[in-house]
């Protein structure tokens, strides 16, 4: 009961080492939310130590608080793209448009292949013979859609 008293005297107190805990946590289980969760411990015991309030106000000011916080976050966090070195890492086909590439198979009903790198891709594309100069410009999976050169 000790513990009880302590915390219900000292409640302001409470709250703000509790949400200190709670950005402790964070930085071993990153991803945001209780961050905001322990930025709304700090400041209902910053509210607390300035107005004394009845518990169920407090954890409803902590509740609103972590909610909205976590909302905005998870907003903001998925309307963010996402920052790499290596755009195409998964979209190989996508990384090769608006290079020029040389025919290795006719375009015969609209279907050819061309060699590039260890790698032969089939193109999409008006009909051509082979040894044709091509752009790609698109592509539909793994199929590279080619216009020709000039």
């Amino acid at each position: 009961m000790a513990l009880v008293d302590f915390i219900a005297v000292n409640g302001h107190w409470s709250w703000i080492v509790a949400g200190l805990v709670l950005l402790a946590l964070e930085l071993f289980l990153p991803g945001g939310i209780l961050l905001w969760m322990g930025i709304a411990g700090i400041a209902t015991g910053l509210l607390t130590m300035l107005q004394p309030l009845a518990w169920p106000l407090q954890w409803l000011i902590f509740g609103v608080l972590s909610l909205a916080g976590i909302a905005i976050w998870l907003r903001i966090a998925r309307n963010r793209p996402a920052r790499t070195d290596r755009p195409f890492l998964n979209q190989r086909a996508d990384s090769f448009i608006g290079q020029d590439v040389v025919l290795e198979q006719a375009i015969v009903q609209g279907y050819g292949r061309v060699a590039m790198g260890d790698t032969v891709w089939r193109v999409a594309g008006p009909d051509l013979p082979v040894g044709q100069r091509v752009r790609i410009v698109g592509s539909q999976g793994a199929v590279l859609l080619v216009e020709p050169l000039p």
